[in-house]
């Protein structure tokens, strides 16, 4: 299991049951993204976490692949899919740095509170933009860290808490500091969203339909 793995397996249990922070934002999220589907949407989901998106979004697209670094993300994940009488959705112990597929494969991707959380954004936003069909939709929810001047003086604890295990490696960035990486990927921003002016960044982005 890859060392990145450990801190959400120890956490899989706890972070299942937690409350979602913003209901209403969480829920607005949900009715954007369904813009992006249609009945026939092949959708990827990466860093799925405990797949509560991915089976809430089942019922609009044809089919999510969703996958996770954490085995026990995925197995938390895969108990929900009986209870929710989903049979659109498959769960898979994967990550960015080694995902695969075919090129044109997605109509859609998320990517769901974790760039902020990968070693090499650029390298999987690059994986995605390949995956995903032209005129193909990439949407990310993301927490820009650096958006509030107070979060910079914590800068020097991030490091120390990723240590000890008391919390993953983050990246910090602004918004646009984001939006600037997602578009040099070639892709075009169709949505920007800051709920309530705070750190996080929903954004869509759209591969072009020609190259």
């Amino acid at each position: 299991m890859p060392d990145k793995a450990k801190f959400w397996d120890k956490i899989a249990e706890k972070y299942s049951k937690q409350p979602i922070a913003n209901q209403k934002a969480y829920e607005i999220k949900l009715d954007l993204t369904r813009e992006y589907f249609t009945p026939d949407s092949k959708v990827l989901e990466f860093g799925c976490g405990t797949g509560s998106t991915a089976i809430l979004h089942a019922p609009f697209v044809k089919h999510i692949d969703a996958l996770d670094v954490s085995p026990e993300m995925i197995r938390i994940a895969r108990d929900k899919i009986a209870p929710a009488e989903v049979t659109n959705v498959a769960f898979s112990v994967a990550d960015m740095d080694s995902f695969q597929a075919q090129p044109g494969s997605y109509d859609a991707a998320l990517g769901l509170n974790i760039l902020h959380l990968l070693d090499n954004r650029m390298a999987a936003m690059g994986r995605v933009y390949e995956a995903l069909k032209p005129g193909g939709y990439f949407i990310s929810s993301t927490a820009c860290i650096r958006e509030k001047w107070y979060m910079r003086l914590l800068d020097p604890m991030f490091p120390l808490m990723n240590m000890f295990g008391q919390w993953p490696r983050v990246s910090r960035m602004t918004a646009k500091q984001l939006q600037a990486d997602i578009e040099s990927i070639g892709f075009k921003t169709v949505h920007y969203w800051q709920p309530g002016g705070g750190m996080v960044l929903f954004m869509v982005g759209q591969k072009p339909e020609q190259a």
